[in-house]
């Protein structure tokens, strides 16, 4: 038995590896216990901000039993992201965007993948009950990444890996299969304090976030107009935020990604050329065409501009 479960966990870390995933952790499938009270006390302080969906499903967050019966081993995968170029630094644009946005919506690319997956474990093995997750559940993916042993949840409560950065998406599988578990490492941020410092809304206390106050979701989640009182402190960001990250001192080991759904397409980079100023309903449409920057829609978009200029 013992050899099975050895057998099965070595064909998933090498079908992670095969589908171009960077790191693959494996946690038993149990309730968080320890991560119940800090997420109450998160969303009693109204720290979500406006994302009420964040209150929805507080059970299935802590126990991915309840999203899968019978889920014995939770699979964390991270898959790099991190850009060949800073488009943001590169073009005379006084705009930016998160880098994650730059090519095709992960959501679309990773998804594929993990549906591949596994099919692949069921071919190889038999029949397993599951499912996959890519941001798109109430699943915990830094917690159980960081359980997994894939890195440490830093101050600026992003995944931080300790040989590649924080510049990747995380993924996961829930699946009825036992697994050999990895266990979390140490960790790394030290007395470290950039990601607090350099943040300019103020959104960011040592290992918790004021998402009520961070730039990725003023620019991206809120609906509303921006509040007046953070006019003169978004930085150019137009949608999401990379500040906290590009400051942190792991992501000089940053390596460039090898996907090329997550390249820039050339009318991306021509809108960066031109500061912006060509953008119309129909540019928005072609140059974000399967992009995460959909999900602001041009009316978002074009507040967020406003809101830029203003400042």
């Amino acid at each position: 038995m013992n050899n099975q479960i050895s057998n099965n966990t070595r064909l998933v870390k090498a079908t992670a590896q095969k589908l171009g995933f960077d790191f693959c952790g494996i946690s038993k499938a149990e309730f968080l216990a320890e991560e119940a009270p800090r997420l109450e006390n998160w969303l009693k302080r109204g720290a979500h901000g406006k994302m009420s969906y964040m209150e929805n499903h507080f059970d299935k967050r802590l126990d991915p039993t309840k999203l899968v019966p019978g889920a014995k081993s939770v699979v964390s995968l991270l898959y790099n992201y991190y850009p060949e170029s800073d488009l943001s630094a590169e073009e005379p644009s006084n705009y930016k965007i998160a880098k994650y946005a730059y090519g095709t919506d992960y959501h679309f690319v990773i998804k594929d993948k993990l549906k591949t997956f596994l099919q692949e474990l069921n071919s190889e093995i038999g029949a397993i009950d599951g499912r996959v997750f890519v941001d798109s559940a109430p699943v915990m993916e830094r917690q159980w990444a960081e359980k997994s042993g894939l890195g440490w949840i830093g101050k600026n409560t992003l995944l931080i890996n300790k040989n590649q950065g924080s510049f990747f998406f995380l993924a996961e599988l829930i699946i009825d299969l036992e697994l050999e578990v990895d266990g979390p490492i140490k960790d790394y941020c030290g007395t470290c304090t950039k990601c607090i410092d350099s943040c300019p809304t103020d959104a960011i206390t040592p290992y918790e976030l004021d998402a009520s106050k961070c730039i990725s979701y003023l620019t991206i989640e809120l609906k509303d107009n921006i509040p007046q009182e953070f006019e003169n402190k978004m930085e150019g960001w137009a949608f999401g935020c990379d500040i906290c990250q590009d400051v942190c001192p792991w992501n000089r080991f940053s390596k460039k990604h090898s996907e090329p759904a997550f390249s820039p397409k050339k009318e991306l980079i021509e809108l960066f050329n031109n500061n912006w100023q060509d953008l119309t309903d129909e540019v928005f449409r072609v140059v974000f065409k399967g992009s995460a920057v959909k999900r602001t829609k041009m009316s978002g978009l074009k507040r967020n501009l406003d809101f830029l200029k203003k400042s």
